[in-house]
């Protein structure tokens, strides 16, 4: 197994065969001292696991809101807490502080004090200066991200749960749990680094996807014992759109299958080391199929039909409330952070550092946060296609899943085989260096191609859910026929 400066489950392991031996090992069970070292040593795994996951995903929601404001030239809600000392367009609340019960109030008001004071309302800025100093710029101006996460938490935590009252109780109450259960459990399969895992089981792959599948259920679950038209229609499009996508998925995730010759995560990812070259410069195609495939799962824009809140409320989850709606809510950016997980066990290599060999000194970083800064990375495009791309028809989504994604992921599963067969197991493990380097070239030449090609005919059809241009001019009252 690839080596690591953080042997994180080594630690564990020797810690807690340390507590066995000095705890039931001195008694007359002594005989079960292994099994007891076993089971807490993967106990404290998953919580490690579990935390680390839970802590990370502060950033994945402060990534949004930052780069949703650069993308869309707008700051949104990023002052939060702040507000409670700067105030808004210079009017503040006064000393509210003073009217807090059991005196709490005079500390907090001097924390109050002190941060007007360091970072205030005046800028040398005027852009920033006309917006109150919402901390755009400044030493303080990453921190109003996370505190606007913390008040929501805070919110959702102090809201009343309420159900329907035609609802079907039952049905409406587990579907949450249904949702949040299964999503939580995905990261027992996924490893954050090559002593940093909760589960090593030799089928971990074909597990996780097994588990990955049942959060629609309750999605569906959800839509329908809600007892509302919009949740009904949110529910249906849900299950019409992941049947149309999910077989994509796990025939492009079949294709990484066949071409690590594993179904176990840690050796896919071992594979891509011993190899020398990623998957991603092997199955371009395939990691753009995984991309597309895993934005319509976690149903994020432009594949966001079963919640659209344009015509739709707020789709399957519009009766949800209170933490019920946060949690599903944290369930989704989970599903989206397991998405970039995957993405960069799959065909980024996993922990592995790029070009280890050439740049001894990169190896020196923690495999953890390979795995992490990765993951953020690829974060990057789920922001950026929510900022660039529309919503997409639910009959376009679903022809695009059909007639194009289907046969591509067939396509790429016969060229993971190939592969396979005869320049892997034909050359003894040895990999030559000008079959990702062509693969490569072609594929960016085919994107390139097919990039900047527009049939007319197509678009005068308006059969395509993207175009890059187009051949009307816009003019007041014109009108579709």
């Amino acid at each position: 197994m690839t080596s690591d400066i953080l042997d994180i489950r080594g630690w564990v392991r020797a810690l807690m065969d340390f507590v066995s031996e000095n705890t039931i090992g001195m008694s007359r069970h002594w005989e079960y001292t292994d099994r007891v070292a076993w089971f807490l040593t993967e106990f404290v795994m998953c919580v490690a696991v579990f935390s680390g996951i839970m802590t990370t995903l502060l950033v994945l929601l402060w990534m949004e809101r930052k780069l949703l404001g650069r993308f869309m030239d707008r700051r949104g809600a990023r002052t939060s807490l702040r507000s409670l000392w700067i105030g808004e367009n210079g009017v503040t609340a006064g000393e509210w502080w003073n009217q807090l019960p059991f005196g709490t109030g005079a500390p907090i008001g001097v924390l109050n004090r002190a941060l007007n004071k360091m970072a205030g309302n005046d800028h040398e800025l005027d852009a920033v200066s006309r917006v109150n100093n919402r901390s755009y710029h400044g030493v303080w101006w990453l921190f109003p991200g996370f505190f606007q996460n913390l008040a929501d938490g805070m919110k959702f935590l102090t809201k009343e749960h309420m159900v329907p009252e035609k609802a079907d109780r039952l049905v409406f109450e587990i579907a949450p749990f249904l949702i949040i259960a299964t999503t939580v459990m995905c990261f027992a399969f996924i490893p954050l680094g090559p002593h940093f895992y909760s589960n090593n089981a030799e089928m971990s792959i074909l597990f996780l996807f097994a588990v990955f599948s049942v959060a629609p259920l309750g999605i569906f679950f959800a839509g329908w014992s809600s007892n509302n038209k919009y949740t009904l229609l949110g529910g249906i499009r849900s299950a019409a759109q992941l049947t149309a996508y999910e077989i994509p998925l796990l025939v492009t995730v079949l294709s990484v299958v066949v071409l690590s010759g594993s179904f176990n995560m840690i050796e896919v990812i071992e594979f891509q080391s011993d190899s020398g070259v990623w998957n991603i410069f092997l199955l371009p195609l395939g990691s753009l199929l995984f991309m597309i495939t895993m934005v319509a799962e976690v149903e994020r824009i432009p594949f966001d039909m079963p919640e659209a809140e344009a015509e739709l409320v707020e789709g399957w989850w519009t009766e949800y409330g209170g933490m019920r709606w946060g949690l599903m809510f944290a369930s989704e950016y989970l599903r989206t952070y397991a998405a970039c997980l995957l993405f960069a066990h799959f065909f980024l290599g996993g922990w592995e550092a790029p070009m280890e060999d050439t740049l001894p000194f990169l190896s020196t970083i923690p495999h953890t946060l390979w795995v992490f800064g990765k993951a953020w990375f690829i974060f990057i495009f789920f922001v950026w296609f929510r900022a660039a791309l529309h919503r997409v028809r639910t009959d376009q989504i679903l022809e695009f899943g059909w007639r194009w994604l289907l046969p591509l992921s067939l396509l790429n599963l016969a060229m993971a085989a190939a592969l396979r067969l005869w320049v892997y197991d034909g050359i003894n493990g040895e990999w030559p260096i000008l079959v990702p380097i062509l693969i490569t070239s072609i594929s960016l030449a085919l994107f390139v191609l097919l990039a900047i090609d527009e049939d007319p005919e197509a678009l005068e059809a308006r059969t395509r859910p993207f175009s890059v241009q187009t051949t009307d001019v816009a003019s007041p009252g014109q009108h579709r026929k």
